[in-house]
């Protein structure tokens, strides 16, 4: 038995042995309180980071968690932003998941975007919000923070529209399993799950007997029969297509957990191997069969070439975003893909579900070995970046990027914003361990402030380098709060605002000298002090109006290594855009081109 298949019947094993603890009583178990239970799971699943605001009907549980040992409050500016970090610590912090408490009614309706965020790009956040009694839910009295109608169901029939799970909570004897349920969804299907605590159960007593059998993080097993089926109709595609076949890794490999599949399977065939935008440093992009970012028309003209050539694609984890496919641009037939997800695969044009991806790629990595040298002798391109030489000392986009790559170091921790960052960067290799962050498909501007913060706990905690941030001047002013936040935990992030007057993408979108697109200037570099540091003697910001004084700050020895967090503001050409932006606008124009009447 393979040791896939052995952790998986494992998994199985656990979770029968959890149904049936639900419905027998166990004596003999130490006492816990539903609180105490649930912070207890959230330990065993790695967390060690709580965010949120405080409101009255979750400061009794908070009390809970600022005595608890090892899961710490982190307490946000608003619950936005506190969505956002819960969000970047997930992200940055595989095999765990992100978890913001919010109190009823006014703060997780704060918080909704942030967790819809999160569902659409499958991201496990816990959403926990505390809530009245269960006796005030049912009596149904004109509480604050309600509409003043009775309606106490409607913040819950908000969420159910952007959490794949929900848990209220009503009782002692349902709590413990119903807050195991809501966990094991949020771990296995990788997005936000939605759960209450009423005032009146935190610090009820419950039995500890389930805290002992652990959570599965595993899919379902896929069905044997079914899986040598596909199998066979993969390999006959292999064969056909004699071995010209390319990999294609999207960000679902990574929400997922398949990242080692998929790197196996890469490394013991030899296929050339390239990712979409969304999957940025799944694969290393030092690896000498990664040929960079496929992104439909918008590539580079040799990788668009060779993805297109092939006969044959490996799609992995696939998200056939307008942002994450150049606006649909993508030219790889059904006829000629594979399609591998957590939950089904498609083969050409049929699709097989309950055959999910973690399973099937070790199984399909044995029946391709050995690889014939056909495989391992497809050219690749060679997936650099140059710095261009201008000779003026304007910071452009198309020097600033390819500048920036020589700044980063493997294990960095590389956030960008929505917009300029996201496109800017996609060009440039990342070193090896490095991971990328961005939000492409919801694409909610000033998400990457609050998820830096979360990402730079979650780097903190896996022992990963610096924590980088590219946010957009308009983008910053949204949530730039959270630096203060940043400062009183102590958080070492750089950051670097690319100041160009206004919303860039938009205006390359639509109305590219309307005022609507104008933002007023702020004094970046006054920011730290004002939130948090008056001493100055905790942070270092600068503002770079030439090539040469970033250059001279890059290769500043104590600003690399970044003891302590700064802020670069970068002066930048007011219509100026990434080559990737300005192509992916042209085409988002052409879709949702506006007909004057």
């Amino acid at each position: 038995m393979s040791s896939q298949a052995a952790s998986s019947l494992q998994a199985e094993v656990d979770r029968l042995r959890l149904q049936l603890e639900s419905l027998q009583a166990k004596d003999g178990s130490e006492p816990i309180t539903i609180g105490n239970y649930l912070l207890a799971r959230l330990e065993q699943l790695q967390v060690t980071k709580m965010f949120g605001v405080p409101g009255d009907f979750n400061l009794g549980f908070l009390d809970l968690v600022e005595d608890h040992p090892t899961v710490d409050w982190v307490g946000n500016c608003n619950e936005l932003n506190a969505a956002y970090a819960a969000d970047g610590y997930a992200r940055v912090k595989e095999h765990s998941i992100g978890v913001v408490l919010t109190t009823f009614g006014v703060g997780e309706l704060s918080a909704i975007n942030g967790i819809a965020g999160a569902f659409s790009e499958m991201v496990p956040v816990l959403n926990l919000v505390g809530v009245p009694s269960t006796t005030q839910q049912k009596t149904k009295p004109m509480l604050h923070h309600t509409l003043g109608d009775g309606r106490f169901d409607a913040y819950i029939k908000a969420a159910e529209n952007f959490t794949i799970s929900q848990a209220i909570l009503t009782d002692t004897n349902t709590a413990a399993a119903e807050i195991d349920r809501v966990l094991t969804d949020c771990i296995t299907r990788a997005r936000p799950v939605y759960l209450t605590l009423p005032t009146n159960l935190v610090f009820e007593k419950i039995s500890s007997e389930r805290l002992k059998i652990p959570l599965s993080r595993l899919p379902p097993p896929n069905d044997p029969d079914v899986e040598a089926f596909v199998l066979d109709e993969i390999i006959k595609l292999v064969e056909d297509a004699k071995d010209d076949v390319v990999i294609l890794v999207d960000a679902c490999a990574i929400r997922h957990d398949a990242r080692q599949e998929v790197n196996e399977l890469i490394t013991k065939t030899g296929y050339p191997v390239y990712s979409a935008p969304m999957g940025k440093t799944a694969v290393s992009e030092t690896y000498e069969r990664y040929g960079g970012i496929y992104v439909g028309s918008i590539s580079r003209p040799d990788i668009k070439e060779k993805v297109e050539s092939a006969k044959l694609i490996f799609s992995v984890g696939c998200l056939k975003s307008d942002f994450n496919t150049g606006n649909f641009t993508y030219s790889i037939p059904p006829s000629r893909t594979v399609e591998f997800h957590s939950d089904h695969t498609k083969v050409q044009f049929a699709a097989f579900q309950g055959i999910g991806m973690k399973e099937l790629l070790p199984l399909l990595t044995a029946r391709l070995q050995p690889t014939s040298e056909v495989a391992r002798k497809i050219p690749v391109p060679n997936f650099t970046t140059v710095v261009p030489d201008e000779t003026d000392e304007i910071i452009t986009q198309a020097w600033f990027w390819p500048k920036m790559g020589t700044f980063f170091k493997p294990k960095d921790v590389v956030i960008a914003e929505t917009g300029t960052s996201s496109f800017g960067i996609l060009d440039v290799p990342l070193p090896d361990k490095s991971v990328f962050v961005s939000q492409i498909l919801w694409g909610s501007i000033g998400w990457t402030v609050g998820s830096t913060l979360g990402a730079a706990f979650a780097a903190r905690d896996i022992g990963l380098n610096r924590t980088i941030l590219f946010v957009g001047d308009g983008s910053l002013q949204l949530t730039v709060q959270e630096l203060s936040v940043m400062l009183r935990h102590d958080l070492k992030p750089i950051i670097f605002v690319l100041n160009n007057s206004g919303y860039t993408i938009e205006r390359f979108l639509h109305g590219k000298e309307r005022k609507y697109n104008d933002i007023s200037n702020w004094n970046w570099t006054a920011l730290l002090s004002v939130l948090g540091d008056a001493e100055g003697t905790r942070s270092q910001s600068y503002t770079v109006k030439t090539k040469d004084e970033l250059s001279a700050l890059l290769d500043t020895a104590s600003f690399a290594q970044a003891e302590k967090i700064q802020l670069v503001e970068v002066m930048m050409p007011k219509h100026d855009a990434p080559r990737a932006l300005i192509q992916q606008a042209e085409l988002s124009g052409k879709t949702n081109a506006y007909v004057a009447l």
